[in-house]
């Protein structure tokens, strides 16, 4: 009898509010910056009622498993972190729920320990002594089997500049995921890497690329995956990468999880894939809903097969 489809849902960039009042010495520079924008702009183009449409969706579809990709705060303030984490207890356990943390989550270094310190449930591997005790952060990149599908987190989130919403893996990270995209390949696992920064920019991205780019579509060129996935782009994306012997590998961005119909990105949306088939044989098909102008609630955007 064949195995009935894996069902991956992904939401990325929640950007959670309302923003609490910061402390006087959470004030530093970029922060105070990143207030200000929340304020004039942001609070109205991430709305926490679009976050609560999106993800009551979402669980209507029973997905086996949820992604989260970065970005479910917006300045790093210390307050918004339990906050953050509560959304999370209620998207579902961490044994269903998975976190990547994206650079708003370390908005500036004074915050670096402060996902894994609230979420680190949600962003550690699978087995005994794979926590991150004490706040340190999380050890990346980590692995959680779900069946014949091998979720792979890693971190982008650096902190950076005031201009600047750069992410980096580094030399390390790109090291463990070389050997681990192998050790899962050997196990017959359908892979699925996560991250916050889309592995692609142009050059009016520049300010806010994946540095480390190029280095990680060379470690999937020669090792492999079967899907990537991310957000901080805000829109809709898929593109492919080379990966071994001449196979190609989709990588798919969703927009923030908040965005309303009148933002200047994408609206609101997340993606289902429907995971089947086995070793040379996989199947998968992205279903992708959200907020669309003219509709009323979400609907169904788009649907692709991205192999079998």
């Amino acid at each position: 009898m064949t195995a009935p489809a894996f069902v991956l849902g992904h939401l990325s960039d929640p950007h959670l509010g309302p923003l609490p009042t910061p402390r006087l010495r959470e004030l530093t520079g970029k922060r105070v910056i990143g207030i200000i924008n929340w304020r004039r702009r942001r609070r109205v183009a991430h709305r926490a009622d679009v976050v609560d449409t999106i993800v009551h969706d979402l669980q209507a579809a029973h997905p086996d498993h949820i992604a989260v990709t970065g970005d479910l705060v917006n300045v790093a303030l210390d307050l918004e972190f339990a906050p953050a984490r509560q959304w999370l207890s209620r998207l579902g356990p961490p044994d269903h729920v998975t976190v990547v943390p994206g650079n708003h989550d370390v908005y500036v270094r004074s915050a670096v320990q402060y996902p894994a310190r609230h979420w680190g449930e949600y962003m550690r591997a699978d087995g005994i002594g794979s926590a991150a005790p004490g706040g340190r952060p999380a050890h990346f990149p980590f692995v959680r089997r779900r069946g014949q599908v091998a979720l792979i987190g890693l971190s982008t989130a650096v902190p950076t500049g005031l201009v600047t919403a750069t992410g980096k893996l580094g030399a390390e990270q790109l090291m463990r995921l070389s050997d681990t995209l192998d050790r899962l390949a050997h196990q017959g696992l359908f892979r699925v890497v996560l991250l916050h920064h889309p592995p692609t920019s142009t050059m009016s991205e520049r300010l806010k690329r994946l540095v480390d780019a190029g280095p990680f579509r060379r470690v999937i060129a020669e090792h492999g995956a079967e899907l990537v996935i991310h957000g901080h782009s805000h829109v809709h994306s898929l593109v492919w990468l080379d990966g071994p012997n001449g196979t190609r590998v989709p990588v798919y961005g969703v927009p923030s999880a908040s965005a309303t119909l009148h933002g200047r990105r994408d609206p609101a949306s997340y993606n289902l894939y429907r995971i089947a088939g086995g070793p040379g044989g996989w199947q998968c098909e992205a279903v992708t809903r959200g907020l669309r102008t003219g509709d009323h609630g979400i609907v169904e955007i788009a649907r692709r097969s991205l192999c079998g």
